[in-house]
């Protein structure tokens, strides 16, 4: 069919047309990319910024420790220390370094608040704190110091250009000499040689850090494909995306599989195959759904992941997420030992963490001790000054790693203030009391 020259005009306007709608929706897309990219990056300079306030507030604070001479003072400075090691590791959590294991830099930030509230508690029985113990609190001010100083370094390296804080994260122009982010962390993991072993009362203890997790101790050891496998269908994401892996040993040795943007992290037990914990770093921007609403997600995925007899234990809200902490609960016992996180994200429910460790450390079947003092006769050993509202059962850990059978009752304080007593139900002691703190962003224990 011959064209007339109209239609030839026709078709060359058609075809110009179409080229421009590509040009615009290119155009569009890549304006999309680079915005969205903007704000990845913009999430990791904050998270790096929130890391260092908290690295340079854990050495100011340390420091003060050793100064301080009074039990009212040590004790405002260990409880300064939770709070600041708590959002020094939300922050790492949110940077593009899933691929490292950084177990000696958690473990720092897990003991540093307990050691310095263990000591402070001495001080307010009138027990002098011991040569040895000055000492570590000298040793953990010093690690405290390097990870600040390692964190100003990344921070002024990102400011000059020399680290492009997206690279490890999108591999844009990954050069295999240019330094990156992970280095620094890479350098403070690595410099723990002289770190000292802390013994003390405290959940933290090296001793009970330490413990042998009872669920892999004689479980099958699973092969890396079967591990990459539990990870992939509890992230609901497809294996090949799983593409780094990393084996860490100790006391639960596990396979870490990652993504190549370190978005994603998760660690599966080489015995037993379970997975101990799984981190997304994706920030929500904005909070549409409740916290109720969240909570529910986190039931709804303990029980999808195979998790039976999971009891909400406290909630908290930080920023747009929601961290859920469970309990394992048979026969109306609580097992306070026997724990599991949940991180929910407010925006959309995405699961964004799991963490299993304390479960996978204790759980075992139990039976409470048939030989028991009366649930009515340990009540009248709470103070007259608290309202007995409900109780129950309970197993609490100890701090030498060791369980108690515990009656567990819920008061209510003459100024409205939650308060969870503890009665050893065979002894009668009166063992653990615990503070509730509710607000409109969740409960905690302290």
């Amino acid at each position: 069919m011959k064209l007339t020259k109209r239609g030839l005009i026709r078709a060359a306007a058609l075809s110009i047309s179409a080229v421009v709608v590509l040009l615009v929706r290119n155009c569009m897309l890549m304006s999309e990319s680079k915005n969205q990219q903007i704000i990845i990056k913009n999430n990791y300079i904050y998270a790096l910024e929130e890391l260092s306030s908290a690295a340079d507030n854990i050495n100011n604070t340390l420091e003060k420790q050793l100064y301080a001479s009074t039990a009212e003072q040590q004790a405002a400075l260990a409880n300064k220390l939770f709070t600041e090691a708590s959002a020094a590791k939300v922050a790492i959590s949110q940077l593009p370094i899933g691929e490292l294991s950084l177990q000696n830099t958690y473990k720092f930030l897990s003991q540093v608040g307990n050691y310095a509230q263990s000591t402070a508690e001495k001080t307010e029985k009138d027990v002098e704190i011991s040569d040895e113990e000055y000492n570590n609190l000298k040793s953990l001010c010093k690690y405290a110091e390097n990870l600040s100083n390692e964190i100003w370094e990344i921070e002024e390296s990102i400011a000059s250009g020399e680290i492009d804080i997206m690279n490890i994260s999108n591999n844009y122009n990954k050069d295999e000499d240019s330094p990156t982010i992970t280095e620094g962390f890479t350098e403070f993991e690595e410099g723990f040689e002289s770190y000292p072993t802390l013994i003390y009362d405290g959940p933290f203890s090296d001793h009970i850090m330490e413990k042998e997790p009872l669920m892999t101790k004689n479980a099958e050891e699973v092969t890396e494909m079967k591990a990459l496998e539990r990870a992939s269908m509890i992230l609901n994401i497809s294996s090949n995306d799983l593409s780094e892996v990393i084996e860490r040993e100790g006391t639960m040795p596990c396979y870490i599989f990652s993504d190549e943007s370190g978005s994603v992290s998760c660690g599966v037990t080489k015995q037993g195959g379970y997975v101990s914990y799984f981190l997304k770093s994706r920030q929500p921007q904005n909070a549409i759904f409740e916290i109720k609403e969240c909570v529910q997600k986190a039931e709804e995925f303990i029980d999808d992941a195979g998790y039976n007899n999971m009891k909400v234990t406290y909630y908290e809200r930080t920023d747009n997420t929601v961290v859920v902490n469970f309990a394992y609960c048979i026969d109306k016992i609580t097992c306070y030992t026997d724990l599991m996180k949940v991180t929910v994200a407010m925006d959309d429910g995405e699961i964004l963490g799991f963490e299993a460790n304390g479960y996978l450390v204790n759980h075992q079947k139990r039976n409470f001790p048939d030989q028991t003092l009366s649930i009515l006769d340990c009540q009248e050993i709470i103070s007259p000054y608290l309202e007995c509202e409900s109780r129950g059962k309970a197993i609490i850990p100890t701090d030498g790693a060791n369980e108690i059978c515990c009656y567990e009752f819920k008061c209510k304080a003459e100024n409205g203030r939650e308060v969870l007593v503890y009665i050893n139900a065979e002894t009668g002691d009166e063992e653990e009391i615990l503070i509730l703190l509710e607000n409109e962003n969740g409960t905690l224990t302290m």
